[in-house]
């Protein structure tokens, strides 16, 4: 005797939210990844005829970004593609094994940076400071405006949080390569080209652990991290004749969307009431951001049987 409800919006008022954001999110992310795709080729001509480790680090960097962007913006097209009787919750999982793959991509790339510069210490070669500092310094104003199309909606999906921190630290290492072109035109001190590559290797790794971490914990059907376990079983106790809750699951079937299944301890007499009971409930889960949600009920007097519930 289970009671199974799957909401597949928000609510009403929260459904007409989205729709108009994915629009401008699409947008956000083909914009981006023309620009990046873009500045990615001046500079690694720049980066190869300039002999600059640094402008071609960061060229690299750019180039995992354009790559993330298109995973992001093809793991939103996915979420739209319906469910079929093999993938029952259609494609939305996608955005979690795409975030998880751009924090991959990031560490991948920091391998790189660092051996290179590690390399370049021990060969040193000359590098064109103006060059570079000109360069870079577009670069800051491409990243830094692609951060600004995601940043209002960096706390409302993973992916969308991978892009813009992707972004936000480009606009951060383009300033240090800018930072080091200066000093290396002014001093010819070329060694700075790979001590700032270092520098953004670390900057890149600080930025990326919570990423993967965040979606990781997905991957592994772990509760979100903006999920309170406590204060989800304290507003399923508020359902009428509900006495307890227990075997409780939360997880994401996607960076946007939660599911919940649990079951329900209700008092006898509210049986007959179980449809609202489970109405009631989903609407109040819908505003703790769980948009799936299944209950199974139990008597007060009778065990579930299951190992969680004993």
């Amino acid at each position: 005797m289970a009671g199974h409800d799957h909401s597949h919006s928000h609510g009403g008022h929260h459904h007409h939210d989205h729709a108009p954001k994915l629009d401008h999110l699409n947008t956000a992310f083909i914009i981006g990844i023309i620009l990046n795709s873009a500045f990615v080729v001046v500079e690694a001509i720049t980066g190869f005829t300039t002999h600059s480790l640094s402008l071609l680090t960061d060229a690299g960097h750019n180039l995992s970004d354009v790559a993330a962007l298109a995973l992001a913006l093809l793991a939103f097209k996915l979420t739209k593609v319906s469910a079929n009787s093999k993938y029952t919750y259609g494609y939305k999982r996608s955005t979690i094994i795409v975030s998880f793959f751009n924090a991959m991509i990031l560490f991948v790339a920091v391998g790189f940076i660092v051996y290179e510069a590690i390399m370049r210490f021990m060969h040193p070669e000359t590098v064109s400071g103006g060059t570079m500092a000109w360069v870079a310094f577009i670069g800051i104003g491409i990243n830094a405006f692609t951060a600004w199309l995601f940043v209002k909606d960096k706390d409302t999906d993973l992916n969308v949080k991978g892009a813009y921190l992707h972004m936000a630290v480009d606009a951060i290492v383009s300033l240090g390569v800018v930072i080091s072109g200066i000093i290396i035109y002014f001093t010819n001190l070329y060694w700075i080209d790979s001590v700032v590559s270092i520098i953004i290797a670390i900057v890149i790794l600080r930025g990326t652990w919570s990423l993967l971490k965040d979606s990781l914990r997905l991957e592994m059907d772990g509760v979100p991290a903006e999920m309170d376990l406590e204060k989800i079983k304290a507003e399923l106790m508020k359902g009428k004749g509900v006495v307890d809750v227990h075997h409780m699951h939360v997880w994401a079937l996607s960076t946007t969307e939660n599911a919940l299944t649990a079951h329900l301890v209700i008092k006898p007499e509210a049986i007959a009431d179980f449809d609202s009971i489970k109405h009631d409930l989903r609407h109040r889960l819908e505003h703790l951001d769980i948009s799936h949600s299944t209950f199974e009920p139990e008597f007060a007097d009778e065990k579930c049987g299951q190992p969680e519930c004993l």
